[in-house]
């Protein structure tokens, strides 16, 4: 006779030792990587760690009075919540305040100058074709147009440099430049080669000539001789006003390879920001260039990207350049040798959290109003330490309460669920501390009231387990079996009310904001940590155990004896006679 075949899960569970070390190795690689972090503990909210307050002020935009408007302002939040608060765990609280206030509170252990930066840069994004350049300062004011210098490298002001030359004068290069840029301007921000000035129609520009500077061109000469952008207030403040569809000028936001700032004359912009369908931090390995920003264009942007750089990939530096102009300063201005589309990149000295910073704020838009801070003060801890100390003894209390229930219930197979609620705390207390540095997750008050739901979750698929247990014993069958027998149907019931909590905590987690996000996201968490540990932990502790005298023989304490759970006696069919009964002898 041929023997039976082990079924599916009988040869799944033939070996428990197994789901019990990879479970050990996860939790042992985990808490080494927490401590090869440095983050030990996990991050704390402002309410239960303190903070920064910042009030932000909104201000009119040039030429829109009235941009101070609710449906802005609830823009700004948004777009700032998304900055500041990624997943939406962070902890950082953004809301307004009357009429014209934001308030941003960001919590201790956060990096607070990061965080004002992020939510108070507007990151208005245009890329301008370049008109001309130079080098700013007092010895360059009077200089004449800039000629084009050696290899461009990725950051502002490194593309074109000049150098002064004896035979111009200061008025002769302002009729020059004045002319190049209206030449500019009239061929549709793309100049054509034949357009860049050189020293001998510089030094042969006569004064009458400066009559064919229209005065809007004469004016913009004017403030670019007269730009100093070694003055970091003039940087600032640089083409303030001008509109995407002007001619502006503009200063450089970083020193050039020279050590030296660089002013630019920009013509009109021929892409914006909110064309960016995408953008994202990367490191380079292919050049000295360190970090850059990648963006991907929409299909709109993509077909202005490549009109505009195909017609500045004719024309000779710097008049083949384009500037990428962030909130009136400019972050890179590479050179044009062929029509591009689809993508692009913003390179040069950028540090790693520059560069992420900088695409957090293209990919998550521009604000619609400008802003100034008006006041930054520190936030205290003292009312959330006293509601955190009183909740940790909530939760005590209820655990206490749990493990009392379960060790006079259940006795014995109280310590598979002691060990597996000291599982789950482990894993849960890691995962917070990994979480902080790697998505910014704060926990907060809400998120440790929905850690001490999960104590009644998890407990809630332990009984779950157990109950079906007994009811197999109570059958008549013996432990292994049981054990056995009652997995596949706890399995689905526990499956079921664990989808239906994370389903909640999903929700809840996508239709709220600030503080009650914490709640849903522990909850979620706690919820999928519970699947983890009831099918990698209990089951095969549960089916270890299950060979051993002391549960196997139904000791009275383990919890599983058959004469105190009411078992039936085994079933067993009677044989009926092979031979007919003799109806006399009956």
């Amino acid at each position: 006779m041929a023997a039976p075949k082990k079924g599916r899960n009988a040869s799944a569970q033939s070996r428990p030792g197994r789901s019990l070390a990879l479970i050990l190795i996860a939790i042992a690689a985990l808490t080494g990587g927490m401590f090869a972090s440095g983050q030990t503990t996990p991050r704390l909210g402002i309410d239960l760690a303190g903070g920064t307050s910042i009030t932000l002020t909104a201000e009119n935009e040039p030429g829109q009075p009235n941009a101070i408007n609710k449906t802005n302002m609830d823009t700004a939040v948004d777009i700032m919540n998304r900055r500041v608060n990624g997943l939406g765990v962070s902890e950082a609280e953004v809301q307004t305040q009357g009429s014209d206030n934001i308030i941003v509170n960001i919590p201790k252990g956060t990096n607070s100058k990061q965080a004002r930066e992020q939510v108070g840069t507007t990151a208005k994004l245009y890329f301008r074709p370049v008109l001309t350049t130079d080098v700013s300062g007092p010895a360059a004011s009077a200089s004449p147009s800039p000629s084009a210098s050696s290899s461009p490298s990725g950051k502002a002001g490194d593309k074109a440099t000049s150098s002064p030359s004896s035979s111009a004068t200061p008025s002769a290069s302002a009729t020059t430049q004045g002319r190049v840029v209206t030449d500019a301007l009239k061929a549709g921000s793309s100049p054509s080669a034949s357009a860049t000035p050189s020293s001998s129609a510089s030094a042969d520009a006569s004064p009458s000539a400066s009559a064919s500077v229209d005065p809007a061109t004469a004016k913009l000469q004017a403030a670019y001789e007269a730009l100093d952008c070694t003055d970091k207030a003039v940087r600032a403040k640089a083409g303030s006003g001008a509109k995407p569809t002007e001619p502006t000028v503009a200063c450089g936001q970083d020193k050039n390879s020279a050590g030296q700032w660089q002013k630019y004359i920009l013509g009109p912009a021929e892409v914006a920001g909110t064309d960016i369908k995408k953008a994202g931090a990367v490191f380079d390995t292919q050049s000295a260039a360190g970090w850059k920003v990648t963006m991907d264009f929409t299909s709109g942007g993509s077909k202005k990207f490549a009109a505009i750089t195909g017609k500045l990939a004719q024309n000779q530096q710097p008049q083949n350049q384009f500037a990428i102009v962030l909130d009136g300063q400019v972050v890179s201005d590479p050179s044009v040798r062929q029509s591009l589309s689809g993508s692009a990149e913003i390179s040069g000295s950028f540090t790693q959290t520059e560069a992420q910073d900088l695409a957090n704020m293209l990919k998550y838009g521009a604000l619609p109003l400008s802003f100034h801070e008006s006041s930054v003060t520190t936030v205290t801890a003292a009312l959330g330490g006293e509601q955190l100390h009183a909740g940790l003894i909530a939760g005590a209390i209820g655990l206490a309460l749990v493990v009392l229930y379960l060790v006079i219930y259940y006795r014995g197979l109280s310590v598979i669920a002691i060990a597996s609620l000291g599982v789950s705390a482990i894993l849960t207390y890691v995962l917070m501390a990994l979480l902080g540095p790697a998505i910014g997750f704060a926990l907060n008050l809400p998120a440790v009231c929905g850690a001490i739901v999960a104590i009644g979750i998890t407990a809630d698929s332990f009984i779950v387990y157990f109950e079906r247990i007994r009811d197999e014993i109570r059958e008549g069958r013996s432990l292994r079996p049981a054990v056995e027998r009652a997995w596949p149907r706890a399995r689905r019931t526990i499956l079921v009310s664990d989808f239906v909590s994370f389903l909640a905590a999903a929700v809840l987690f996508i239709v709220t904001v600030g503080k009650v996000q914490g709640f849903a996201f522990t909850l979620g968490l706690t919820t999928v940590l519970d699947v983890v540990v009831v099918f990698f932990f209990t089951k095969p502790l549960m089916t270890l155990l299950a060979r051993r005298k002391f549960f196997a023989e139904g000791h009275s304490w383990s919890g599983l004896d058959p004469k105190r759970l009411g078992a039936k006696p085994p079933l067993r069919r009677t044989r009926r006679a092979s031979a007919p009964v003799d109806t006399k002898e009956a």
